[in-house]
Parts: structure tokens; sequence; C-alpha cells
């Protein structure tokens, strides 16, 4: 659903500007990335979803398999989140119910093969902790939406390249984007949005 880039946390506590948090007093806190354009590694990240079933009896989980887009880490004004998530992607570890799943009982992956996600603004705390706004578009409708957002590290990659990893929470409603079947008794009207993102410095 997804496209995500980021306020920058450049600024050290005293004099490095960064996504309005302070760095380099909390031990706790990880490292402020670079500022820039990171894209995203689809090989270390992942979209899952979470939904009551039946009900409510249990809880069933499932992942999309191929997300993309960047983020760009820079003042809080100027960073931005953009993902994409092919619905024809989606994995819920049985061949029958991804096949139902792509259908348009739910995601019509045929005529709506994307969602996305991009965002409006973006803040974090001084321990990398805040909240992802924006645009989220599932089956051709688009609603406002807010993610808890983390950041979670930042460091190098074996060939040197800088990378950041974030991840990013929320619950949506799927009848408020046309997903109708089956709601509320065959499977929660509320599903749970979790967003793992690693990127890499362009």
């Amino acid at each position: 659903m997804t496209a995500f880039v980021l306020t920058s946390r450049v600024r050290t506590f005293a004099a490095l500007a960064t996504f309005g948090l302070a760095t380099s007093a909390f031990a706790s806190t990880p490292p402020a990335p670079a500022a820039g354009t990171y894209k995203i590694d689809p090989a270390h990240s992942g979209t899952f979803f979470e939904v009551g079933h039946l009900g409510g009896v249990s809880r069933f989980m499932g992942r999309f398999r191929d997300m993309s887009g960047e983020l760009v880490v820079d003042a809080p004004e100027k960073s931005r989140v953009k993902v994409e998530v092919k619905t024809d992607s989606v994995d819920s570890n049985h061949d029958g119910l991804d096949k139902h799943l792509k259908s348009p009982d739910f995601f019509s992956a045929v005529q709506f093969p994307t969602m996305s996600f991009t965002s409006t603004g973006v803040t974090l705390n001084p321990a990398g902790e805040g909240t992802l706004a924006g645009n989220l578009t599932l089956r051709g409708v688009t609603r406002p939406v807010t993610f808890k957002l983390r950041h979670v590290g930042t460091g190098k990659g074996m060939r040197g390249e800088q990378r950041v990893g974030y991840v990013a929470t929320g619950t949506i409603k799927r009848t408020d984007f046309g997903v109708n079947f089956g709601a509320p008794n065959a499977a929660t009207d509320e599903v749970d949005l979790r967003i793992n993102i690693e990127a890499v410095k362009q």
C-alpha cells in the first residue's frame, strides 16, 4: 500500500536538523540517517496484514511479496514516503485463499494491480518514534490514514552502502475501501497493517 519517505534526523541534539529528533544524547536511539533519497530494498522489506477470522475467533496473518518505493530523508517539510504494493503478490500460505483474495471479492488484482501509500507528514521524537500520515489507495479508493512510525536503525550494508530501517503500523477498516466481502463475520472489518522498510541511499 505503499511508498515511504521520512523526516530527516540529520541534526544532532544541538546543531544538526533531525526529523524533530535529537539523537546523540540517547544511547538507545539509532544513529540519524544521512539526508538524501533512499530506495526500498524489497528483499529485506515487507507488507503484512492481520485480521480476526470468523468474527474474531482467531487472528490470521498474510503478506504481500512485491513492494517498492522511496524515502526522502530531509528537513521535516521536505521529507516524503512513497510505497507501492502489487496486489497480485498476496501470500496467505494457502493457494486457494490466495486465489480468492486476488478476486473481485477482495483485492480485485486484475482491475487494481497496485495499492499505494503517499505521505503527507512525518513526525519523530528523540527516541525515534512518531507518526506517518498520508493517503492510502486500495481498489481505486483513496483515504487518509495515519501509522505509528519507529526508526529501527541506520548502518552500512556489505558493500558499504548506507541503509536505514523503519517500521510503520496501523489499523484500517477494509469496508472504507470497498472490500466488503464477509465483513465482519467471515473476517473482521478492522485490518492491522505492518510495513517493514529497509532502504538504501541512492
